[in-house]
């Protein structure tokens, strides 16, 4: 089961999501969008809470309003951080979470702990809270397939950009012989290089002569 929230409508049409427990945290850890940004309580057990992006977006152009809801979120989702104020979040890209055998179920770390951002939640705000919650809607995604379709549709558009970078090659090699063709052409009609009858009748040759220079 995985629970699904709006963001403030005034910052955009933005997701966030968290698994119902451990189980559902390693499925999305393995199934994660590029798009998508994680975020937990430093130091303590808290939900695993998702904002997916769009394309294009870093995880440093998060409107503060969406950051805030996420934050209070985790927050809300946290046993031991739900009953304490100055709170903080940590939040990093999909990318950087790092999951290892060792590792419990749930359990992640960092590849960079550079790329890792920290919120602090002085207390809970209930109206931003309650405002998600509203919001809120359960369902069972077969994430695998929900990423196996992403990488597919990916792999298709990088297909369609290579072919339509070899038409521009192609039609970029075509108008350089063209153009090559061209300059070849006018240097043969340069007029010094040119030879009219006059020229030939002014070489004092006789038409044997001019015969024999053929043969």
């Amino acid at each position: 089961m995985v629970f699904y929230f709006k963001a403030r409508p005034d910052a955009g049409d933005y997701t966030i999501f968290m698994g119902l427990d451990k189980f559902e945290n390693e499925e999305l850890i393995k199934y994660g969008f590029p798009e998508d940004v994680w975020f937990h309580v430093d130091k303590m057990s808290s939900a695993h809470v998702y904002l997916r992006l769009h394309k294009g977006q870093g995880f440093d152009d998060i409107n503060e309003g969406v950051l805030e809801d996420c934050a209070q979120l985790v927050k809300a989702n946290s046993i031991q951080g739900n009953k304490v104020n100055n709170v903080d979040v940590v939040y990093t890209p999909w990318s950087n979470l790092k999951k290892t055998a060792s590792m419990d179920v749930g359990q992640v770390g960092f590849h960079n702990s550079k790329m890792v951002r920290t919120i602090r939640v002085e207390k809970r705000v209930n109206d931003i809270v309650n405002r998600l919650n509203k919001t809120k809607v359960e369902r069972t995604p077969d994430l695998k397939a929900e990423r196996e379709a992403v990488n597919a549709a990916e792999r298709a558009e990088r297909k369609q950009h290579l072919r339509e970078k070899k038409k521009r090659e192609e039609i970029e090699r075509l108008e350089k012989e063209r153009q090559a063709e061209m300059r070849s052409y006018k240097g043969l009609m340069v007029t010094d290089k040119m030879t009219s009858n006059k020229d030939i009748a002014s070489s004092n040759k006789s038409l044997q002569e001019l015969e024999d220079d053929f043969m």
